[in-house]
């Protein structure tokens, strides 16, 4: 089954919990703020996909960073980061068992 994550009221979550539902395509949706998120899953997400694709250096909460925050940026620091402030994981991201998909792209995503 597919697995989507993400915050709810993000507004590309939206468009992407829209599109498949109304292709009556079943998923679990995982909010990071109501069902957590642990090292473990978002390593895997930076594994997978590569930080610069997970981590969002363009969002609100990346700007309301301080400096110190945001100098000296290893994969380390940025992943306790993103648990810090799930906000600055780039979303939504689709999990369907073989491959993961980040941000809203009819395109990328399963028609079934």
């Amino acid at each position: 089954m597919l697995v989507m994550y993400g915050i709810k009221n993000c507004d590309s979550v939206k468009k992407a919990r829209t599109w498949l539902e109304a292709r009556q395509i079943a998923y679990r949706f995982h909010d990071y703020r109501i069902d957590g998120l642990d090292a473990g899953l978002l390593q895997r997400f930076v594994d997978a996909l590569g930080l610069d694709a997970v981590l969002n250096q363009r969002s609100t909460s990346w700007r309301q960073l301080d400096d110190a925050q945001k100098s000296d940026l290893t994969p380390d620091k940025a992943v306790q980061l993103m648990l810090a402030v799930p906000t600055l994981i780039k979303r939504p991201i689709l999990d369907d068992g073989q491959q993961l998909i980040v941000g809203f792209n009819p395109d990328q995503y399963p028609t079934e």
